[in-house]
């Protein structure tokens, strides 16, 4: 087969291997047609397939891909068979066929996989001149699908085929697609392995999960290179691990971005956002941040304040935060034309924006009426946009957040496919620029509010990205309804986002479209709070959507389920610790937590944060409880200490006042006393839930300063604590590193579940009086307080 143009008509594919060449981790393999295949052992786990079409291959480059990614050195075995070439690591084996390019990846064992069906092919599109890149694989025997972000579809993805477009998809449902964000990245799991595949190429892409064909799976892009990372488990946390550290893991945020936050289209004027904040206050309902939308602006002018609704934004902004709260804005990327507004005579002057392929600055409508767009692609273009963000924070701003950036124009929907960009370089068009726009943006952004913040952590928001984007900012699901299937997406698009390196996220609580009932907004609730990013945010054409908005009943709920999530704040913010550190999602699907019980494949509903909680809510009116699957183990049902065996169906009983909610036996919870906001008073004592289990487990707790840097040089504390019971005896270690010294001097220890009465107790081999332990007859448990520095706690 001739690969030239005049023969590129329908599908061609590549001829046989003439030749292999290789040095280190790096392998070449030359077809007849002028097609290359370059192997790149990045890591002993993770391979990367690179085709070219036309005998060369393009620039590298990918910003997608973590700078700061440090892979250890694969050791490697290369021969050559007489039909076959064989790489293999120290975990896998790469199999590449001599006829034709076919690809076969097995574990040591001998299990296959993947493996490719028709393999790499592509498409000439005559009307843009690039190529569709293809590629497919047979479906193994029951194998499961996960991953792609915030898609809207159950969570295993078998048999759904979807695409990558990010799209301003207002009021989207079950099965819309595409949404705002573009990670072409997924999971799959068969014969109780796990492995990635992350598909690196920025054109509108697709995925089909055994949809067409019930015996392949197949991905393509309608331009760019053929271009997948392998990524190998076996472990389904390794996976997204893995591809985390790849695509980049984020900083540690603010202890105060965790808080709840409240948000409305919109809140104005000053007197309107003062109510607000006094409404937290006076029903003591916590909170630590408040949103202004789009008409805090002055006509929508980004980087400006409306001279009569916020006439002294300095002053108010400084007045919220004596009272703890924290002011984030908006900022979208359309910039209105206009000649007399200064962020537009720059971009003009400077060449900023967008233009179309022949010249014509790119013009669209948004919120400010007709306007430019910055080209986030080009270095100068972010250095000029994070410069702008100096004013907003000198004012006290403390976080940004970055919407319509798909990017998203009215009555079109997007920009036309000509508009043309720098892409760092690599100049290209908006087909391949459309989907890692609102992740340059993020990135800008990022780049801004962490100068001006500097010492403390930024901040920031985005509605739309690309696989890696997770370095630059928190994100939620977009515009949402008030309806209970919506809160059911919710529970399933975070927990996909997680497991797509994404963690901190979250939805809008109760929906942004229309009005839900106070039901539907206290089940939202109680779910939002155990997801990274917690916040209400609704729009003011529906009603009010303030925690206290659905009655004193209501109310009391409201306040009930966000101090939870106050006293959860030391466990969330380690589970946020182990994402950035080591880059294991926050958010576990039901299968990620064993994955060698078939029985999790298809569940959705229940899910993990970090190491010891299991949460599932309900997604129902009228309900007093749900049946949901509890993995294998002993768990603790947190609000009345039961304990129940996993492995099973189990019934949760949970009215409105409780969401179900399991502790993992053995585990140490740690919490904080309710705040009104994060800083609100010093940590006196921190207390530590231990319950009790025939076995051993440990758990982890990390602590710092919340905000600066300090961290990353030493100034923070690890402690982990290791738990050994017995049916006569619990015995409690505490092991702690780093130079941190937190407020607290003493530790209030809660025992859970104790199988015996207490006869004796010790703490440092000290013998401790019983009369120091207090027990709760209702749940029996029992207290007592301990020096926080204590290494080891022995109750018989």
């Amino acid at each position: 087969m001739l690969n030239d143009l005049a023969n590129k008509k329908g599908e061609l594919f590549a001829g046989a291997i003439l030749d292999c060449k290789y040095e280190n981790n790096d392998f070449y393999f030359y077809c007849e047609n002028n097609v290359i295949l370059h192997v790149k052992a990045v890591t002993d786990k993770i391979i990367r397939f690179r085709y070219a079409v036309d005998g060369d291959f393009p620039r590298d480059f990918s910003y997608a891909l973590s700078e700061t990614y440090q892979p250890e050195k694969p050791t490697l075995e290369f021969k050559e068979k007489p039909d076959h070439y064989r790489i293999t690591t120290n975990r896998i084996i790469i199999t590449i066929w001599k006829e034709n390019l076919s690809v076969r990846i097995l574990d040591k064992s001998g299990t296959i996989l993947i493996e490719d069906e028709r393999g790499f092919h592509w498409e000439y599109d005559r009307e843009t001149g690039n190529d569709i890149v293809k590629i497919s694989k047979k479906v193994q025997g029951g194998e499961h699908y996960y991953g792609l972000g915030d898609k809207a579809f159950n969570m295993n993805l078998r048999g759904k085929r979807v695409q990558n477009w990010g799209s301003d998809t207002y009021g989207y449902g079950k099965n819309s697609d595409p949404l705002y964000k573009n990670i072409p990245f997924y999971i799959g799991l068969h014969q109780k392995i796990a492995y990635g595949m992350f598909f690196d190429n920025s054109f509108r892409s697709y995925f089909d999960f055994a949809a067409e064909r019930s015996n392949v799976t197949s991905y393509w892009a309608m331009g760019g290179e053929m271009n997948y990372y392998f990524i190998y488990g076996p472990e389904l946390v390794e996976v997204t691990a893995q591809y985390t550290n790849l695509t980049g893991k984020p900083e540690l945020p603010p202890l105060w971005a965790l808080g709840y936050h409240q948000c409305k289209w919109s809140y104005y004027p000053e007197q309107r956002v003062k109510e607000i904040a006094a409404g937290f206050r006076d029903r003591q309902i916590p909170c630590d941040a408040i949103y202004l939308d789009i008409d805090y602006m002055e006509g929508f002018r980004c980087f400006t304040w409306s001279k009569d609704r916020f006439p002294e934004p300095k002053r108010m902004v400084q007045e919220l935060a004596d009272d703890g709260f924290k002011m984030v804005v908006i900022i979208d990327p359309g910039i209105k034309i206009d000649k007399d507004y200064w962020v537009y005579q720059e971009g003009l002057a400077n060449d900023y924006f967008c233009r179309r392929a022949d010249g014509p600055l790119m013009k669209g409508s948004v919120w400010p009426g007709l306007c430019n767009f910055p080209d986030f692609t080009r270095p100068n273009v972010r250095e000029w946009w994070a410069g702008l963000f100096k004013d907003l924070l000198a004012s006290g701003i403390k976080g940004v957040w970055n919407d319509m950036n798909e990017p998203a124009v009215f009555e079109q929907g997007t920009f036309p496919d000509d508009v043309r960009f720098d892409y760092d370089g690599n100049s290209c068009s908006h087909k391949k620029a459309h989907n890692i726009y609102g992740m340059q943006m993020a990135r800008a952004t990022n780049q801004g509010v962490k100068k001006y913040a500097y010492p403390n952590r930024p901040f920031t928001i985005t509605r739309s990205g690309y696989s890696g984007v997770q370095r630059f900012a928190a994100t939620w699901t977009g515009d949402n309804i008030a309806s209970w299937e919506h809160m059911w997406l919710a529970n399933i698009q975070c927990q996909r986002l997680s497991i797509s390196g994404y963690s901190f996220a979250g939805s809008d609580i109760g929906g942004f479209i229309d009005t839900p009932s106070g039901e539907l907004y206290i089940r939202w609730l109680a779910l939002g709070v155990f997801h990274p990013f917690c916040r209400t945010h609704s729009s003011g054409d529906h009603g009010d959507q303030e925690p206290w908005s659905f009655g004193d009943e209501n109310t009391n709920l409201a306040r009930k389920f966000i101090q939870l999530r106050y006293q959860f704040m030391p466990y969330m913010y380690t589970t946020f610790w182990q994402y950035v550190t080591y880059g294991t999602p926050m958010l576990k699907p039901l299968v990620y937590l064993d994955q060698y019980d078939s029985e999790t494949y298809l569940r959705m509903a229940e899910f993990g944060l970090g190491e010891n909680l299991l949460v599932c809510p309900i997604t129902q009116p009228e309900a007093d409880g749900r049946w949901l699957y509890l993995p294998r183990g002993n768990w603790y049902y947190y609000w009345t200490d039961e304990i129940v065996a996993g492995g099973k169906e189990v019934w949760a009983e949970a009215k409105l006042d409780r969401i179900p909610l399991y502790v993992q036996a053995g585990a140490v919870i740690p919490m904080y006393p309710v705040q009104q906001y994060v800083g609100e008073k010093a940590i006196e004592a921190l207390t530590l839930h231990v319950y009790h289990k025939n076995g051993a487990h440990q758990s982890t707790l990390f602590e710092d300063a919340g905000d600066g840097y300090g961290y990353q040089n030493g100034d923070c504390m690890i402690k982990k604590f290791a738990t050994v019971g017995t049916t006569q005896s619990l015995n409690l270690q505490q092991t702690a590193t780093g130079n941190f010294t937190p407020t607290y001097k003493v530790c209030k220890i809660v025992l859970h579940g104790l199988p015996f009465e207490i006869t004796t107790a010790e703490l440092d081999e000290q013998t401790i009086a019983l009369s120091q332990i207090t027990k709760d007859d209702a749940l029996q448990t029992y207290t007592l307080l301990v020096n926080a520095n204590f290494q080891s706690l022995t109750i018989r």
